[in-house]
């Protein structure tokens, strides 16, 4: 088991994942070029400050916290001072990477590139959660040069976490990732800006699907640009596809007699499409979920009491959603819940003075 580990950038992911360790039981080393952003993780409990009584290195692992481009040079530093016995990054590029840090004299055989798939629209260590890897995969490209005892290590480190592993190729990784989250993070982006040339009263109808589509939108341009642009080709692939069926829509909408075969093809196939993401546990979304609106007051601790009456119910939530309706003092969560459990929540829910629509 891993006893001590130190943790190099204190972002959002970095924060977390030290929150995490700790958590298990792990101690951790905290080191940031940030000195706000490093004193903030420390006084989260993420960890102490490299150098003031924290574990004396080497430590059984190190995590290099650090945007693409910055992570060669910040593994041959941490490799040069001895920091850990094994080295694992958060990029959320791969290829690129590994290539730049053997070309910079890292040494491979201590080195298992790695890349958390969770985060938020939030930045820095205050948006940080011990629970954010939590049943999420994590993926590990290991090179050819990797020691076998490393990556055991950092898989280590992941099941820590609460991740589960996903072994693959550096570069099936980012062929992956542009696919699964950094072209839909530019098309969020796009939808999002429309947004900047809607008068207040079309923006006053906004509802949850316009909030779903645009919600990573929210992400910092700086840090996505530098992600972006080490892994431009997959992305554009993915883009000029996605590109493809929109103007595709848009030519038959245009058209004096709008082609419903044009755009029913693109919606059919996105529906096909969502089927086919993984839900819950990392499996696709089983059709015996049924969802159970209930209508809350908009007011504190209204959805702690509607999950207390669920919980005396018996009945496990699988997802929630909370719909807020604009000028109004109420809101409506959408409980999912097995098919079979519905009507016998439902019933309960209504004898406590719930409104429930199901």
């Amino acid at each position: 088991m891993l006893r001590n580990a130190v943790v190099l950038g204190t972002g959002l992911i970095g924060t977390s994942i030290a929150l995490a360790l700790r958590e298990n039981g792990v101690e951790v080393a905290l080191a940031d070029p940030d000195p706000a952003s490093l004193r903030m993780a420390h006084e989260l409990g993420a960890g102490e400050v490299l150098g003031s009584g924290a574990p004396t290195p080497p430590a059984d692992v190190a995590v290099i916290a650090a945007p693409p481009s910055a992570v060669p040079t910040a593994l041959r530093e941490a490799q040069g001072r001895g920091l850990a016995q094994v080295y694992t990054d958060a990029a959320s590029v791969k290829d690129s990477v590994a290539v730049r840090a053997e070309q910079h004299g890292c040494d491979m055989s201590t080195y298992v590139p790695g890349h958390p798939m969770g985060g938020r629209e939030k930045n820095g260590p205050s948006a940080a959660r011990a629970d954010l890897f939590l049943g999420r995969p994590w993926a590990l490209c290991p090179t050819g040069k990797a020691d076998p005892g490393a990556v055991t290590t950092v898989t280590e480190l992941v099941r820590a976490c609460g991740a589960e592993p996903h072994m693959l190729t550096a570069a099936a990784h980012d062929r992956a990732v542009a696919l699964v989250s950094h072209a839909p993070h530019v098309v969020s982006s796009a939808v999002a800006a429309r947004m900047l040339t809607g008068e207040e009263e079309a923006l006053a109808l906004a509802g949850q699907g316009v909030r779903d589509v645009t919600r990573v939108a929210g992400g910092d341009p700086e840090l996505w640009w530098e992600i972006l642009r080490n892994n431009p080709r997959p992305v554009a692939a993915v883009l000029e596809e996605t590109a493809t069926d929109l103007a595709r829509a848009a030519r038959a909408l245009n058209a004096a007699d709008p082609d419903r075969e044009a755009v029913w093809g693109v919606l059919e196939r996105g529906a096909r499409g969502h089927e086919r993401i993984p839900g819950k546990h990392g499996v696709r979304q089983e059709p015996e979920y049924a969802v159970l609106p209930v209508v809350i007051p908009d007011e504190p601790n209204a959805l702690g009491r509607l999950f207390a009456a669920v919980g005396e119910v018996g009945v496990n939530v699988e997802d929630v959603r909370i719909d807020h309706s604009p000028g109004l003092p109420v809101g409506v969560a959408q409980l999912w819940v097995l098919g079979t459990e519905l009507p016998r929540l439902s019933e309960a829910l209504a004898a406590h003075g719930w409104s429930v629509h199901g």
